[in-house]
């Protein structure tokens, strides 16, 4: 059980590289793997700020190293992508029974219901990940961190921001599943993970969170395609909206045209978020 990371790939692109890491993590029991995309360095002392990737449901952490083409604008602005997997895997029963549930679907929350007490993927995210990164890549300056992410990881990335003001200098999300007390995804997964308890859940609800968590200063950019088949029962971008400019949170929600929940929709658009966050990091 090597809690070290070690390398189990390597692929060199936009003049950086991406690389593939498995390790042990303490904190879900289990083996997890993760992803680094080094952009090109013109001094072995320079050290690169970090941007976490939270991805979405039935996701790995190959994914968005794939298909989003971030590694051009991550390279040109001199960020590192930090891309996690979305949930351990440890054969628990019924874990692989459904797709918006168990394996691929995390939540980023701290499960407290027995069954799924390994289901720590905010306590992952959040403090086992940034440390291993601390402790073994001297090439990272985890200090200046910013966090983003898609559909269930745009919920990640929204919740985990909000709680902890001070770790993430700014945050944005595609297609976030914003209001998850109010919609499918989140009955299910909220119910199975936390129990009945409904305070429980908004403590994972960025709808719920903004009013509580309000001193936030770099806006919180959201994008959200009109053809996204999940827009209307699941995303409810429209009620994090709302929720924001009660406390006036500054938020940029652009509604783009024609657009789906598809990994198409978020390369057309990963080069403003990269720079929204290269911004952020004072690049």
């Amino acid at each position: 059980m090597e809690i070290k990371p070690t390398e189990i790939s390597i692929s060199k692109m936009f003049g950086g590289y991406n690389k593939r890491y498995k390790h042990y993590s303490p904190t879900l029991g289990c083996s997890m793997n993760f992803h680094i995309f080094f952009p090109p360095s013109s001094s072995p002392s320079h050290k690169f700020p970090v941007l976490y990737w939270l991805s979405g449901l039935t996701c790995t952490d190959e994914n968005f190293i794939a298909k989003s083409g971030a590694q051009r604008a991550a390279s040109s602005e001199g960020v590192a992508l930090i891309v996690p997997d979305t949930s351990p895997s440890l054969n628990v029963e019924g874990e692989s029974d459904s797709w918006d549930f168990g394996v691929g679907a995390g939540f980023y929350l701290n499960a407290t219901q027995e069954k799924w007490k390994n289901w720590k993927m905010y306590d992952y995210v959040v403090k086992e990940l940034p440390t291993l990164l601390h402790e073994n890549f001297s090439e990272l300056d985890t200090s200046r961190a910013s966090i983003f992410g898609h559909s269930m990881g745009g919920h990640g990335a929204l919740t985990i921001y909000l709680k902890n003001l001070d770790k993430y200098k700014s945050v944005s999300a595609f297609a976030p599943i914003a209001n998850p007390v109010n919609c499918p995804w989140g009955l299910k997964a909220f119910t199975n993970y936390l129990g009945e308890n409904k305070a429980d859940w908004e403590e994972y609800d960025a709808t719920c969170l903004v009013s509580k968590y309000n001193d936030v200063s770099a806006t919180i950019l959201i994008d959200q395609g009109e053809d996204d088949k999940f827009f209307k029962d699941q995303l409810l971008p429209q009620k994090f909206e709302e929720a924001c400019k009660k406390v006036n949170v500054p938020l940029l929600l652009r509604l783009q045209p024609g657009y789906d929940h598809s990994y198409f929709f978020i390369a057309t658009f990963i080069d403003d978020h990269i720079r929204h966050h290269a911004q952020a990091l004072n690049l």
